[in-house]
């Protein structure tokens, strides 16, 4: 007998490989977003519904859409832009992107056709076959929007036009400005916390021209005014090492900043406020959104993180008691920032219609258990053409909301060769694929775990073909039960 468990993996690459046009537009608060990740590269493929032909739908056919973007955006006043800081970024990864090329007879030679900015609500940008990013540089929210909240709608266009699909970003909050009181359980929204992710930016003299962003290249931490990179900030305790703790990071606690893309990591330091570029050393309270800030390192007190030119450098300060005046580059700018990632696989048949609504899964069910069980997948975007696949096999699926599908769980023999009856751990993917053989990877993972019975593992192939039997009658009943209702 096995129990089941669900898992969630998270698996973030970039490179590089076409020539696409895209175009950024607002949502309102109404359609919420919910947090999509790849799964790891494990997953070898499958079969076309309806067919028993392998169609060698590998891991490196994948074709991922990436979305950086802030979680807070500073709205605009009178004839002010306030540009969204970092502006929103997308990646276009995966080796499936070549398969489309191959596949496109004709390209554009000039995006610029192309290209209509609404300087309001939309901003288009042209990502480069050599680059595969795209950034979003002039997007604001003006004085006259009263959203709170809004969402980035992102149409993402081949060079001959065709529509890869809409792809939408996190929920984004609206801020008058910084806010420089102590933050309480109220707005907990708008403080940093521990193992999330956030950006570092820079700016000499307050001049927007003059940004400058904390970015990793090739390993190398960089100061660089196009690519930003996303961290992820822990927050720690020293005993011997660099000991994770949670909460909301405060001013004074000892953090680590860990690349999520290539993990490399800067050496712990101490978080400072920066009040009229004078680094606090006598302040404990939680650290929020755009705040300003210093990094202090813990092995050399009299060292900060700074930028010179496109170098990052440790400064060397005069100790002081209580404050110290910090130079123009040791001054940090911390936001916390968002990634949404988008995977999918066409295979060798090159589908034409858009990969959009993209169903996302937040969340797994499992019902009933041992030789029976079903299983709910919560989310978003569902509609009545997705099966649910565990590894290469097709479950029985069924359509019950938008919100929600009910699938049976496969037998454990058919992912061991027939035995039902073993003592490993079982892990399978689980994908999301369309009529169209369209699949959508997930973040999630089902394992079947063995279970001690009494009277140890004997029994007979009699007993075991009974055990079948038995399985597939009741699993029949449970399914079409749930049909009917």
């Amino acid at each position: 007998m096995h129990s089941f468990s669900v898992e969630h993996h998270q698996n973030l690459g970039f490179s590089s490989q076409t020539h696409y046009v895209l175009f950024f537009a607002f949502l309102c608060d109404k359609h919420p977003c919910h947090p999509i990740r790849r799964l790891n590269s494990g997953f070898q493929g499958c079969q076309l519904l309806g067919t028993s032909a392998e169609l060698g739908r590998e891991a490196h056919a994948d074709q991922s859409v990436t979305i950086l973007h802030a979680k807070v955006a500073q709205k605009s006043y009178g004839n002010e832009k306030r540009f969204f800081c970092p502006p929103p970024c997308v990646y276009i990864t995966g080796h499936g992107w070549k398969v489309t090329q191959d596949h496109l007879k004709e390209f554009s030679s000039s995006a610029s056709d192309y290209v209509k900015c609404n300087k309001s609500h939309t901003h288009a940008v042209c990502v480069s076959r050599q680059q595969m990013f795209a950034c979003a540089k002039t997007l604001f929210i003006s004085d006259q929007d009263k959203r709170k909240h809004f969402c980035l709608l992102l149409r993402l266009f081949l060079g001959n036009r065709q529509e890869v699909g809409s792809f939408q970003s996190r929920m984004i909050k609206v801020i008058s400005k910084p806010s420089q009181k102590r933050q309480s359980m109220k707005n907990a929204d708008l403080c940093i916390s521990s193992c999330s992710r956030v950006a570092l930016f820079n700016r000499l003299r307050s001049q927007t021209v003059s940004t400058r962003y904390l970015s990793v290249d090739r390993g190398a931490f960089i100061a660089s005014a196009r690519h930003w990179t996303a961290f992820t900030i822990t927050m720690g305790k020293c005993q011997g090492g660099f000991v994770l703790s949670e909460g909301f990071i405060c001013y004074g606690c000892v953090v680590q900043l860990v690349c999520t893309e290539s993990g490399a990591a800067l050496p712990p330091m101490v978080i400072r406020k920066v009040n009229k570029q004078h680094a606090i050393l006598d302040v404990d309270e939680p650290v929020s959104q755009l705040h300003k800030c210093a990094f202090q390192f813990r092995d050399n007190p009299h060292a900060y993180l700074c930028l010179t030119n496109d170098a990052i450098i440790q400064y060397q300060l005069t100790p002081s008691r209580l404050s110290l005046v910090l130079n123009d580059g040791s001054c940090w700018t911390i936001i916390g920032v968002e990634v949404v990632e988008f995977t999918f696989n066409q295979g060798l048949a090159c589908i034409t219609t858009p990969v959009s609504p993209f169903p996302v899964v937040t969340g797994l069910e499992v019902n009933g258990g041992g030789h029976v069980a079903m299983l709910e997948i919560h989310g978003e975007n569902f509609t009545p053409h997705l099966k649910v696949w565990f590894g290469n096999g097709e479950a029985e699926t069924m359509y019950k909301s938008p919100k929600s599908l009910l699938c049976v769980v496969p037998d454990v023999s058919v992912f061991s060769d027939g035995w039902r009856c073993l003592r490993r751990v079982i892990t399978v993917p689980l994908s999301l694929v369309r009529l169209d053989g369209l699949i959508y990877r997930t973040s999630y993972s089902f394992t079947y775990t063995p279970e001690l019975q009494e009277g140890g593992m004997g029994g007979g192939q009699d007993d075991d073909i009974l055990l079948e039997t038995i399985h597939q009658e009741f699993t029949r009943a449970n399914f079409h039960l749930f049909m009917q209702s």
